[in-house]
């Protein structure tokens, strides 16, 4: 690790073959590891270390990875990406409402994980009030309002653009479906699933190249959605 100028992650989780392989190839990629095999140990080494990420199991030995989160988010916003064996839709919603960024099950794709990881800092340097968000050839201009696919502006409803912005403001961060709902239409639609769905389906009309395999507007199934952003 010496020498190393990388972001630094903290990886969390009791099973030691998974955190020497995450070691190797995160640290073989720039990356500073550090490590906690327990939830306690977590908490102590992400305050000591001022991790830029953080890789966290939800099956810890002394705390539920979710009482981690919460914990984390009483004084951190350093991005967190669940990596845990727990694959209901509930789960990953309660770790997303927790205050977890991302969520993958085990097993995982390395190359996944490292994809969802840049996204997650990207995410956490960008200002929230940046003016433009792009992805491949998807602009949004948020200060002018305006909407581009390969340089040709595109007409959205008010609704629309307002759920593109939220996505495009959170881009590579899964957004569970009711935080959507509440954000766009406000709290009295927050269960309303099918509303969320069809204008989904008419926003990626407008800005997919083909809606049916779309490129940016991502599906988490039966979590949310996600704006992916460029590798």
């Amino acid at each position: 690790m010496e020498g190393a100028v990388g972001p630094r992650v903290l990886v969390v989780d009791d099973e030691e073959a998974l955190r020497r392989l995450l070691r190797a190839t995160l640290a073989a990629r720039g990356y500073r590891v550090f490590e906690a095999s327990s939830g306690q140990g977590a908490l102590v080494t992400a305050g000591a270390v001022h991790s830029d990420l953080v890789i966290l199991d939800l099956g810890l030995p002394d705390l539920d990875g979710l009482d981690v989160i919460r914990r984390l988010r009483e004084w951190s916003s350093t991005p967190i990406v669940v990596l845990s064996v727990r694959d209901r839709d509930d789960d990953k919603v309660a770790a997303l409402d927790a205050g977890a960024d991302d969520y993958l099950t085990k097993p995982f794709s390395t190359l996944e994980l490292l994809a969802r990881m840049r996204a997650a800092l990207r995410h956490a340097a960008r200002s929230g009030n940046e003016a433009v968000i792009a992805t491949g050839a998807l602009t949004v201009d948020v200060v002018r309002r305006r909407v581009t696919v390969a340089g040709r502006q595109v007409a959205l409803t008010p609704v629309g653009y307002s759920l593109l912005k939220a996505l495009a403001l959170s881009a590579g961060k899964v957004r569970v479906h009711r935080h959507l709902l509440r954000e766009v239409w406000g709290p009295a639609y927050e269960h309303d699933l099918s509303l969320l769905r069809v204008s989904v389906s008419k926003l990626r009309h407008k800005v997919e190249s083909d809606p049916a395999r779309p490129q940016y507007i991502l599906t988490e199934a039966g979590v949310g959605y996600r704006l992916r952003v460029p590798a």
